[in-house]
């Protein structure tokens, strides 16, 4: 996405600033930790050795396989000096023919940086998240402090001075292996370090979901420094637009914030919601779609060039209103102004002297992993069958985007063509049904219909490249018993090669509990008049 004028000028200037710094005399000696294969006597690896070095394949074996539950140290080094690079890189979660059960996702992954031996470490974040990586999905960023190139080559920039020690290790909190870790780890060794110099910290938190009655809190320490970014995280569990929320930092104790936004998308410096873009301050790395129950946002937001100053400490935190649909609001309304309980998490970033008083502590892997809101689950796969199908044929096929292996139907022509998937509802409850679906160059456009009931717009299949995406059809209140979804060809893109169309699953999704304490909906007949809260 190109950059506005505007963009491209504060780019131009920071880069200007530290070409600048290059023509001054700089202090200190350059070392770099690195995962580069080292070997001992025994022809394992040992730290202690030199690098390998020679024309021997096993040369090349510059990387570490970490078991679940190990950790790997990435740097051990004596201070005085400062961290100016970080690289990395690893297999990503999927099979791979090097790691064919999958690997550890980086959301399963801990990053961790002590200072000065102090016991709580100064950084601690999953690795996806330190680097605007959210909800364990490979993203491209590409930011000044922050880059991942092609969704899977993690750097930074952030200057992390140290005055004794430094290490740094990742802690494989995941059930797989993380597989082929690279790394290397840039520092300058100085001689001395001033007395008032500030160190580096960033912290992960979360709320699943957003707790009622108070702002999302991101960060809060006592001390003297300043704020420097913030990694935001959120999937909505609530239809419809959950932004509203303005930002409220509390600067050295005051009882009110004296910092107050307009909006969370304001805060990431978009305007009319968030949209994904990277530049060198802010972005949004990804978000999938607008409004739905279940969508994922992630965005970072950098203070290099207005860093937020604190004396004797910093409180930053988001209120998390928006817009609700009418059956969360008690009145059957939809206004601007609801407070949402949707999965928020986050990372903060600062420098500051002294021991931070922050109290959050990173949950553990499994507890990251954002829970299910799945109440039932009908795999699309299981259903190939001819009983299920019109003309044509129906297959099973791998997609790296899914869960499990969707039903790829293949109608010999347009008319005739449907597919059936039954779904059990074991109670009545307010669910939102929908449809995970592939599109694809040569798949049709295709009409829904429930228990016989035509249900959402005809769905247009079709897309240039193959591509995952959710179709959301109705808010209902089922009842108990056997549902079946129903798909009928209803014709194709002019620009489509066929009339195909891939589902993984129909699946039943949980509304919030407020939904079913309102009961606005309870007794109404989604037959007669089905409906969509967006």
């Amino acid at each position: 996405m190109a950059m506005g004028a505007g963009l491209w000028l504060a780019a131009l200037e920071s880069a200007e600033g530290a070409l600048e710094d290059l023509a001054r005399p700089l202090e200190g000696r350059s070392r770099r930790a690195t995962s580069t294969f080292r070997q001992g006597p025994d022809g394992r690896y040992d730290p202690r050795a030199e690098p390998k070095g020679d024309h021997q394949e096993r040369s090349n074996s510059d990387n570490f396989r970490v078991a679940p539950g190990m950790t790997n140290v990435l740097l051990e080094a004596a201070g005085p000096g400062a961290i100016t690079h970080i690289w990395m890189t690893f297999l990503g979660p999927e099979p791979h023919s090097w790691a064919t059960n999958g690997s550890a996702s980086h959301q399963d992954m801990l990053l961790r940086i002590y200072w000065d031996g102090r016991a709580r470490p100064g950084v601690e974040a999953p690795v996806g998240d330190f680097f605007a990586n959210c909800f364990g999905r490979r993203s491209e960023v590409i930011s000044t402090p922050v880059a991942v190139e092609d969704a899977d080559s993690y750097n930074c920039f952030w200057r992390m001075p140290f005055r004794k020690s430094a290490r740094i290790e990742i802690v494989n909190q995941g059930d797989k292996p993380i597989s082929l870790l690279y790394y290397n780890v840039d520092w300058v060794q100085l001689d001395d370090l001033a007395a008032d110099t500030p160190y580096f910290h960033a912290q992960y938190r979360q709320e699943y979901p957003a707790q009622a009655g108070r702002d999302y809190v991101v960060l809060e320490t006592r001390g003297k420094g300043h704020y420097v970014g913030t990694v935001l995280a959120v999937r909505t569990r609530s239809p419809s637009w959950f932004g509203e929320g303005d930002e409220k930092i509390y600067i050295d104790g005051e009882p009110k914030p004296s910092i107050w936004g307009t909006g969370t998308e304001d805060y990431f410096l978009s305007a009319w919601g968030l949209k994904r873009t990277s530049t060198p301050m802010f972005g949004v790395p990804y978000f999938d779609q607008w409004g739905i129950v279940g969508g994922h946002t992630s965005a970072y937001r950098w203070h290099l060039e207005d860093p937020i100053v604190f004396q004797t400490g910093i409180k930053v935190t988001f209120e998390h209103f928006g817009w609700i649909a009418p059956d969360e609001n008690p009145d059957y309304r939809s206004t601007s102004w609801n407070e949402r309980e949707d999965d928020y998490a986050s990372v903060a970033f600062w420098y500051q002297t002294g021991e931070p008083t922050e109290t959050s502590r990173a949950p553990s892997g499994p507890e990251r992993r954002l829970p299910s809101l799945e109440r039932a689950v009908a795999w699309a796969g299981d259903f190939i069958d001819e009983s299920h199908h019109g003309s044509g044929r129906a297959v099973r096929q791998r997609l790296g985007f899914f869960e499990r292996p969707q039903l790829l139907y293949q109608p010999g022509q347009a008319d005739g063509a449907w597919i059936e998937i039954p779904f059990e509802v074991s109670r009545k409850e307010p669910l939102r049904l929908l449809l995970r679906v592939a599109r694809s160059y040569d798949f049709g456009k295709y009409q829904a219909f429930l228990d016989g009931v035509k249900v959402g717009p005809v769905l247009d299949f079709y897309s240039a490249e193959t591509v995952d995406a959710e179709e959301h059809l109705l808010d209902f209140w089922p009842e108990p018993g056997r549902h079946v979804m129903r798909l009928e060809c209803a014709g194709r893109n002019p620009l489509s090669q066929g009339d195909g169309c891939g589902i993984e699953s129909v699946r039943l999704r949980e509304r919030r509990p407020r939904v079913a304490e309102f009961g606005h909906d309870r007794d109404k007949d989604w037959r007669q008049e089905p409906r969509l809260y967006r």
